[in-house]
């Protein structure tokens, strides 16, 4: 299957010459790209290009004196992060001091029977000094959470995300396997309160897929994209575009950043969905079809005429949500939910 998804049409590459140009390509993006190169000058790439062990080193120079959270899956995994036979996850999850895992990295590199380890979405800002300053991607000013993912050869199960995804491969190889997000259907996704990392993935195994088990995933495939970075490539994610992630080299290291356009003040949409189920997905067809009506006409639909005969000062959160109309919302419905 790997043959397979590196003839799928390739995601588009683009060009910048500085942060302005940046700005301006991901601006109004609604489809993914890849800039090769984009972060070839960061001195942790260049480490990583000398060794994996160079690029250990790096971090470990600049990493707090704090336990990281590591995941690590049996070698009989094939590096898959993903569920066993009862639904349970097929790794651990505990914490450690940055050296050990390391050593337990370097210790299997090479190895066919070596564990699967994997150290994800750890917050730059808090857990290295001086890392972010020697080795960002100026965003004109977005409000971005920068992230770093660092593991042995691993395969993360197709996903997305609400914000929008700036991915930079700092060490190894990485595959990106990508759909729209209206695929949701043909990726058959697994449970939403039982996940590896928050996220619904998809239960086909991108390796091995059960096409029986499975059948629409081949319509998936027909509007599948890949991207293969090498150090110092960059590949944008628009937000909920589903992303199979695999790690190509024994030891690989990505820093992502997120950003949304919307305040963080809002809500997550999961929520939403989350309280939705809880509260109207088993109610007789009348009623949910009542609650449909409702929900075109207060959020999908919303349009001046929902609110234009409540005098201005009383609209309160049915007008544009304001940071303090928000937090009413949110306490409300925390009261609301505690009952």
């Amino acid at each position: 299957m790997a043959e397979v998804l590196s003839a799928l049409p390739r995601v588009e590459e683009r060009e910048v010459a500085d942060a302005a140009a940046l700005d301006a390509l991901l601006r109004g993006a609604d489809r993914p790209f890849v800039l090769r190169g984009l972060v070839a000058d960061w001195p942790l790439v260049r480490a990583g290009l000398q060794s994996a062990d160079a690029a250990r080193a790096y971090l470990l120079d600049r990493a707090v004196p704090a336990p990281f959270t590591v995941s690590v899956a049996a070698p009989d995994s094939g590096g898959r992060m993903y569920y066993d036979d009862a639904m349970e996850m097929n790794f651990r999850t505990s914490k450690g001091s940055l050296p050990t895992i390391f050593a337990k990295m370097a210790e299997g590199e090479g190895q066919a029977d070596a564990p699967a380890i994997y150290l994800a979405s750890i917050d730059v800002h808090d857990f290295f000094r001086g890392l972010h300053e020697a080795n960002h991607v100026d965003l004109s000013g977005r409000d971005a959470l920068a992230s770093i993912w660092i593991g042995t050869r691993t395969r993360i199960a197709a996903h997305n995300d609400f914000p929008d995804n700036l991915a930079c491969c700092a060490a190894g190889r990485r595959r990106f396997t990508l759909f729209p997000p209206d695929q949701f259907r043909n990726l058959y996704l697994g449970p939403i309160d039982n996940t590896p990392a928050g996220r619904a993935i998809s239960m086909v195994d991108f390796a091995d897929p059960d096409f029986a088990a499975h059948p629409r995933f081949r319509e998936a495939l027909d509007h599948a994209l890949v991207a293969e970075l090498d150090p110092g490539d960059a590949l944008f994610i628009p937000s909920m575009w589903w992303h199979h992630v695999e790690g190509l080299a024994d030891f690989n290291i990505l820093l992502n950043y997120w950003w949304r356009d919307t305040p963080r003040y809002l809500g997550q949409p999961q929520d939403a969905l989350n309280h939705a189920i809880l509260a109207i997905r088993d109610l007789p067809a009348k009623d949910r079809a009542i609650w449909r009506d409702l929900f075109d006409h207060y959020v999908f639909n919303a349009d001046d005429s929902v609110t234009a005969h409540i005098p201005p000062k009383a609209r309160s959160v049915l007008d544009r949500l304001t940071p303090e109309s928000a937090g009413r919302l949110r306490a409300f419905l925390l009261r609301t939910l505690s009952r």
